[in-house]
């Protein structure tokens, strides 16, 4: 068994197994007996479950039968057909689901070595960060002899309903996986990285250039291996489990099991006036009751597409709950879509690969407001900054930054009545380039991004991030709750994702030599206004560079104006509180740079902490002549080092 994998309940499926096997009897969990606690933690079953194995509900068991399909799934009593849309996505997926079923063939039942057979199966789920097997009996919830919950349309095919059992020991019972999310699951089979979209906020239905947008988004997940699903979500007060007028439930999770865009041949042309089709297959988990609307089945569309062409859309016409629709009329008719991206890290892969950091943390509360972690959103001004604080770089000129916020499972906690999701989201911050000390005060840092704050499992957020450092601040929306939580961060270049954990610098041996900081300062400088020209087109290459006792931070070079707006902030801890902070402008040049001017700051806590606008000077002391150019900056100092 690989390192990485982690054991639930410390269950050792080969150990098990064997003993089973020496043993000569089958395998029954004592971690999640075949009783009432594991299918219940609250309501009480309507009438006596008997728990079968495979064996007593047919004659010829497998785990597979020809293979598996996103067309073996049928849901059963429970409110869980979130997750068989999830399994009917994951079974489009051979490299997904082999990870999930591990060595599948090993597992399937062996006819002609029955004594082989043990009754144990085991899967893999990615939980909270790590890859998880579960171990677990093949004794199932029926009634009246047929299997209750999730199984296949193929009465002697077991893998979904073995799938679901160790899912639901995970969970802590079968009751605990009723109303879930589909994004969730697909998450828990693959580790993937998921984002959920509104289609009515954001008018997919209307506006076309975003529904072509969404459109080849979502092409390009399908075709790098992501999985999505998608719902109509009911109307306050509006019921689920209704059909609609166009054959779709509400309150209804489908998978999506193909997105084409097709390029139609002159005759088709003629007959659906446009050139292109979007198309999107579905899949309803019940296995029966589809779209009526255009492009369902048996509608006049079809009628207009020869048997060759229909096979090259790979259509089916029996009514087996899968349909096409047009991507418009999707947009049009689904409220929610949950969009699960398989991240490609890999450096031998021909798609763009991205640079992953994942981090474990947790809300946690304390009395102390320096150790306080738990300070809510943004709106609690007082203790925002009293949460976890990680810092990140973005190296190029600009990044697209992918960021998934997850909090701790929570179902298992259902049986005390607690296994609701917490609201929580993330705050991302552009700080000082030299930043390496945790936030105490906002003054001149810049709020860049803002994610939804919302009581699911997981927060994403794709934003495009100029050059620079960044905090990245999660936090539950109310200060004081206590949670675990993972932070993923993926760019296109390396991005030292790390925790800030100090308040100051820490005090050492070697200070008592050197000395301590005794002040903190924060400079934020804006602009630089009428510089020298410096070339023949009239124009400059400025940067500023920031002198600090032994420490130098230079600004990005802005090019041809000798008008510049840099907005850089730095941040210095001094010893030497009588030595002044140097602000140089200089021209760049291939072969030598050119000082432009400079401003001598004496930075003390009693100076204004306006923005103010200070006169260029040539080198020396602050009296030192004037030369063309002024600088526009901020200046903030403090005499106590875990006030900035």
């Amino acid at each position: 068994m690989s390192s990485s994998v982690q054991l639930f309940r410390d269950q050792k499926y080969h150990e098990l197994k064997g003993q089973c096997i020496q043993q000569r009897r089958l395998f029954e969990d004592p971690e999640f007996p075949a009783s009432d606690e594991s299918l219940f933690y609250q309501s009480a079953p309507p009438r006596k479950v008997e728990w079968k194995r495979p064996k007593d509900l047919c004659e010829d068991p497998h785990l597979f039968v020809n293979g598996i399909s996103s067309h073996d799934l049928h849901q059963g009593t429970l409110g869980n057909c979130w997750f068989v849309a999830a399994c009917s996505c994951l079974a489009l997926r051979k490299t997904l689901w082999q990870r999930v079923i591990p060595d599948f063939n090993e597992q399937e039942w062996d006819p002609k070595n029955p004594e082989k057979y043990a009754g144990i199966f085991r899967f893999r789920f990615w939980c909270f960060g790590e890859w998880t097997e579960v171990v677990v009996d093949d004794l199932l919830p029926t009634m009246d002899g047929k299997l209750i919950y999730c199984h296949s349309n193929v009465k002697n095919e077991f893998w979904c309903a073995l799938l679901e059992k160790a899912y639901a020991k995970l969970a802590g019972s079968y009751e605990a996986l009723d109303g879930g999310s589909a994004a969730d699951a697909i998450v828990d089979f693959t580790g993937a990285v998921a984002e959920s979209v509104d289609l009515v906020q954001g008018k997919y239905g209307e506006i076309i250039s975003e529904q072509m947008k969404l459109f080849e988004d979502l092409l390009k997940v399908h075709k790098r291996g992501g999985l999505i699903s998608c719902s109509i979500m009911a109307s306050s007060g509006g019921a689920n489990d209704v059909e609609t007028e166009t054959g779709l439930v509400i309150g209804h999770a489908y998978s999506v099991t193909a997105i084409r865009k097709l390029r139609l041949g002159e005759r088709l042309i003629f007959s659906f006036k446009a050139e292109k089709l979007f198309m999107i297959r579905l899949r309803n988990p019940w296995g029966k009751r589809e779209w009526n609307g255009a492009w369902s089945d048996n509608s006049e569309e079809w009628k207009k597409v020869s048997s060759s062409e229909c096979k090259s859309l790979g259509l089916t016409l029996e009514n087996d709950g899968e349909f096409w629709m047009t991507f418009e009329d999707w947009c049009k008719n689904f409220t929610d879509v949950d969009i699960c991206r398989i991240v490609n890290t890999s450096y031998f892969s021909i798609h763009k690969t991205w640079e992953k950091k994942m981090m474990h943390g947790a809300w946690t509360k304390n009395s102390e407001p320096l150790l306080n972690r738990s300070g809510g959103c943004f709106d609690n001004k007082d203790t925002f900054l009293q949460n976890p604080q990680y810092v990140f770089d973005v190296k190029k000129t600009e990044d697209k930054v992918l960021v998934s916020l997850q909090q701790e499972d929570r179902r298992k906690y259902k049986k005390e009545g607690k296994g609701d999701s917490i609201p929580i989201g993330f705050e991302i911050l552009k700080v000082e380039d030299n930043r390496s000390y945790r936030l105490h005060k906002l003054t001149v840092q810049e709020r860049v991004a803002t994610s939804l704050y919302i009581n699911t499992r997981t927060v994403f957020l794709r934003r495009i991030l100029k050059q620079g450092r960044y905090v990245l601040i999660p936090t539950t929306y109310h200060p004081g709750i206590t949670t675990k939580f993972i932070l993923r961060l993926f760019t296109d270049v390396p991005s030292k994702l790390r925790e800030l954990k100090a308040d100051k610098p820490k005090m050492t041996c070697w200070n008592l030599l050197c000395g301590y900081p005794r002040r903190v300062t924060q400079i934020k400088i804006h602009s630089a206004e009428g510089l020298q020209k410096q070339d023949r087109s009239g124009g400059a290459d400025p940067y500023v560079l920031i002198k600090c006792e032994n420490q130098n931070v230079r600004s990005s070079v802005q090019h041809d104006t000798t008008s510049a707006v840099f907005d850089t902030q730095v941040i210095f801890y001094r010893k030497n509180i009588d030595s002044p902070i140097i602000v140089q402008v200089w021209n760049s040049n291939i072969l030598c740079d050119q000082f432009l001017g400079q401003a001598v700051l004496a930075a003390s806590p009693s100076d204004p902490r306006e923005q103010q606008t200070l006169q260029l000077r040539g080198r020396g002391s602050r009296e030192a002549a004037e030369v063309p150019g002024h600088i526009t900056v901020k200046v903030f100092s403090s005499d106590d080092l875990a006030e900035l």
